[in-house]
């Protein structure tokens, strides 16, 4: 059985014109009272065989149309999955297009509420190539809107694709699920038996497979973490984000001057950021890598940031590829960058080979190099070999780079260096390893090297940080210029 059609097969109990309206819950619950423009209220499929012509609802299934959020405008659809399982067809699939299509046009972005079985098997092939029709326009608007899904039930086969083409999914904790082939299916082939929860569940997509960015208690939840995040983007790339009143920062805490000691960099992110506040992307997908949006006097930035509370900050194969998608998705919208590094570089081993740390690190290397947008990077404590470069580096093009007093920029540790550089010599007398550390310190090539080559652009001190990155983000705003630059690629 295809996987587009998991669910679709049985339309739902609850079909018809008196069923429950969730959909119209949902869209009220996300954009301003009142706002709301709908198109298409009367649709119906034409379809007449297989007993569908007992099952036409008003709406086939999905309500679309434009409305304001926060004042600002947005396109906005949602599925009602007690009209016809929420599947689609050709009706279903016309009415999504046409608002992505206004979305293009108007140069807004689109939320859509899924909750789908994918394609509607009655209908045949007018069901997949409606949903042709809009992969291909969640591509066409990939890069120039934002596009924001937000899964609220059971998605099944081509239901999980438009969703998978959009900027940022959301999915609720206990009731949505996402997956190409069902429980149905996988029994058949595999003989395992699973549940939708273990297939598909936001415990999967958060942690595992890195589809889902935020995961919400419920669906009121979930529409306010969707108003936050759209509150960070600008409506199109051809406009600049929205300000906002600044705020006063939190409470920069203490860092362990040691480098081998774990610390929480969310903790320096809040106390640089505005308000303390901070959106973190994909928090339990690669943590070792934190990603997300914050203000700076008013001001949106994406942040990237090594995390060594999580295998010591080292970036592996999922943290580079989790880092280049929002790089990316942060220049195609004109967000400035900061980029906060500590770690000891990219995680070695046999299974990371395999798992195409090449490939996927040079995606994070591919994605830095090619942004325009302003980049600021700050040195919190260490930068050793291919990671330093990775992290936004200055010859991969940041803007500025700043670093804390101490802060190790260098090929490797000075422990493993000391192994490489002066191996005769701790071969012939073991006792001299701490003579050595000396002389390699002395030789000058971690931090005042990377000032004197312009490498760093100067040090500052961590209760100086947020001034100087607002005032070196202030210099560095005029060059930024809204218009498109490039999609937004899935990973």
């Amino acid at each position: 059985m295809s996987g587009l059609t998991e669910l679709a097969a049985v339309p739902s109990a609850h079909a018809g014109n008196g069923a429950a309206d969730p959909a119209r819950a949902w869209v009220n619950g996300l954009l301003d009272a009142g706002s709301f423009v709908e198109f298409g209220a009367h649709g119906r499929h034409r379809e007449t065989a297989l007993g569908m012509s007992h099952r036409r609802p008003a709406g086939d299934g999905i309500l679309a149309g434009l409305g304001r959020l926060d004042g600002r405008p947005v396109a906005a659809y949602a599925q009602n999955p007690h009209q016809l399982g929420g599947t689609l067809g050709e009706i279903h699939g016309e009415k999504m297009a046409r608002v992505l299509e206004h979305a293009l046009r108007g140069r807004m972005p689109v939320v859509g509420a899924i909750s789908s079985g994918g394609a509607r098997i009655q209908e045949g092939v007018g069901a997949l190539d409606a949903y042709a029709a809009v992969f291909r326009l969640n591509v066409a608007l990939s890069g120039r809107v934002p596009q924001v899904s937000v899964v609220l039930g059971a998605c099944a086969g081509g239901a999980v694709y438009s969703p998978a083409l959009t900027d940022v999914v959301i999915m609720t904790k206990d009731r949505s699920s996402m997956f190409l082939t069902g429980p149905r299916v996988v029994q058949a082939v595999t003989k395992e038996q699973v549940t939708p929860a273990e297939l598909g569940g936001s415990q999967v997509h958060a942690t595992r497979s890195g589809v889902v960015h935020l995961v919400a208690d419920d669906v009121p939840d979930a529409m306010a973490q969707a108003r936050r995040l759209l509150s960070f983007l600008p409506g199109s790339c051809w406009e600049l984000p929205p300000p906002a009143a600044p705020e006063p920062p939190g409470a920069l805490p203490g860092v362990p001057r040691d480098g081998r000691k774990a610390y929480d960099v969310r903790g320096v992110i809040r106390g640089l950021a505005d308000g303390a506040h901070f959106l973190e992307l994909q928090p339990r997908y690669a943590p070792n890598l934190v990603t997300g949006f914050a203000r700076l006097a008013g001001h949106s930035v994406g942040v990237v940031a090594n995390q060594p509370l999580r295998l010591a900050g080292v970036i592996d194969a999922r943290a580079a590829e989790k880092g280049a998608r929002f790089v990316r998705m942060c220049d195609a919208f004109g967000i400035p960058l900061l980029v906060l590094v500590d770690t000891p570089g990219f995680l070695p081993g046999r299974r990371q080979e395999a798992e195409g740390v090449i490939r996927r690190g040079a995606k994070l290397l591919f994605a830095f190099s090619e942004a325009t947008v302003p980049r600021v990077t700050v040195i919190l404590r260490k930068a050793y070999g291919g990671a330093y470069i990775v992290m936004n580096s200055r010859n991969l093009g940041a803007d500025a780079v700043l670093a804390w007093p101490g802060a190790e920029i260098a090929v490797m540790g000075e422990e493993s260096a000391v192994e490489v550089v002066f191996h005769r010599e701790l071969a012939a007398d073991p006792a001299a390893r701490p003579h050595l550390l000396d002389r390699y310190r002395a030789a000058g090539v971690g931090g005042d090297r990377a000032l004197e080559r312009m490498s760093v652009d100067r040090e500052v001190t961590p209760d100086d940080t947020r001034q100087e990155l607002v005032r070196t983000f202030a210099a560095l705003l005029p060059s930024l210029r809204p218009g498109f630059r490039h999609d937004n690629l899935p990973q």
